[in-house]
């Protein structure tokens, strides 16, 4: 198997880690040698409430007896789609109450960028330094990181860049703006928090000049942060909220939200102004559904927190720098990007999965599930500290 996923899967770095899967339960993933690996990663924060969620894979069997696709999206009334979509609008603030469904985070990042520019008749998207909201041609037309952008121009043209957590920038925000679009905390950057009341003065600033602000909850959403969306921790309500990753419980979804007067802009001058033919998937939806009843029926997002003091009480290590994030969105900052990947490829050995960030080399990704044990994090930390300490030495 190993040669044929080399021969006829493309591969999108020189040296995936590749590892054989034969199931995964819980915080396990088993490779095909009977190996258990403690999970840390969740599938880069997809997998919220870990793998094979009883919850979950019941609702996407029940779903699979009554029907799959039927047709392309916004045409027929699904219950699935319609559960989930007003479930959400239930837990988000007034002005947030309706939801474009969509197949990822990314093509939502794309459906919300066109929503703004068609709200606003301006053309201008302000972006943050090291952001990073997907790898389609809008979403990495507001990348922050131009290595990666240049291989593709040109994209889309009027998009700039600010500084997150930078206010003297806010001034380049004006009346040519359709909207700012930022990552209500940095994920590929390292995990960076908007520090003093920063997406309050952006937020402010959009409106003093009538612009959008879109806020991708796509990483920090659905309970990561002990709240079902960052944004809560901030005092923030955005414009337009786009979500994916742990939405789905490990299926594919992304979904933008926003005003109802707001996504009726879709529906006419264009016709059809945002269209996918398998957004809403009645058994996607099935799966997000009980994901999110899950989240918001049960303490789990309060016990995020609490499992971010026993991750913090325990990585206590000369190697760690810092550690940055909030609930069970981590980073361990390591001196050199060196020393991160030894550590990672060191815990892979001791079937501990760990991963880097995109743009920030010397940091070591934690973000299991949510529905991790104390004892769990107990014996992860136990070999993370292990090779820490291993590296240390050497």
């Amino acid at each position: 198997m190993k040669t044929d996923f080399f021969k006829y899967q493309t591969q999108t770095t020189p040296h995936p880690l590749g590892v054989e899967i034969s199931h995964a339960k819980g915080s396990y993933i088993y490779d095909t040698a009977g190996n258990a690996h403690l999970d840390f990663v969740a599938g880069v924060s997809a997998c919220s409430l870990g793998h094979c969620h009883p919850r979950v894979v019941s609702a996407v069997k029940k779903q699979l007896d009554s029907y799959l696709h039927v047709m392309v999206y916004g045409e027929y009334i699904q219950q699935p789609a319609v559960a989930l979509s007003k479930l959400l609008a239930s837990h988000l603030p007034d002005s947030l109450e309706t939801t474009y469904l969509l197949n990822s985070g990314t093509e939502a990042i794309e459906g919300a960028l066109k929503l703004a520019r068609r709200a606003t008749g301006r053309s201008q998207i302000i972006y943050a330094h090291h952001a990073y909201h997907g790898n389609t041609m809008g979403a990495l037309s507001v990348m922050g990181f131009e290595e990666r952008k240049v291989p593709f121009e040109p994209l889309i043209p009027d998009c700039h860049p600010i500084i997150f957590n930078k206010v003297a920038d806010l001034d380049k925000i004006t009346s040519k703006t359709a909207a700012v679009i930022l990552e209500t905390i940095q994920g590929g950057a390292g995990f960076i928090e908007p520090k003093d009341h920063y997406l309050q003065k952006v937020k402010a600033r959009c409106e003093d000049v009538g612009a959008l602000l879109i806020l991708d909850e796509i990483q920090p959403g659905f309970g990561r942060t002990g709240k079902l969306f960052g944004f809560e921790n901030y005092e923030v309500v955005p414009d337009i909220v786009v979500m994916g990753k742990g939405m789905g419980g490990g299926l594919p979804i992304g979904a933008f939200t926003a005003s109802k007067k707001l996504m009726d802009l879709l529906q006419d001058n264009p016709k059809l102004g945002h269209i996918t033919t398998f957004g809403g998937n009645p058994v996607i939806a099935s799966a997000a559904l009980a994901t999110l009843q899950e989240i918001t029926e049960t303490p789990i997002m309060e016990e995020a927190l609490e499992k971010e003091q026993l991750f913090r009480s325990l990585l206590v290590h000369p190697l760690i720098k810092e550690i940055r994030g909030r609930g069970l969105m981590l980073s361990l900052i390591m001196e050199t990007s060196e020393i991160a990947t030894q550590v990672i490829l060191g815990c892979k050995d001791k079937n501990l999965i760990l991963f880097w960030l995109l743009f920030e080399p010397r940091a070591i990704r934690i973000t299991p599930p949510l529905t991790i044990s104390v004892e769990e994090i107990k014996e992860g930390c136990d070999i993370l500290t292990q090779v820490l300490t291993e590296t240390y030495k050497a």
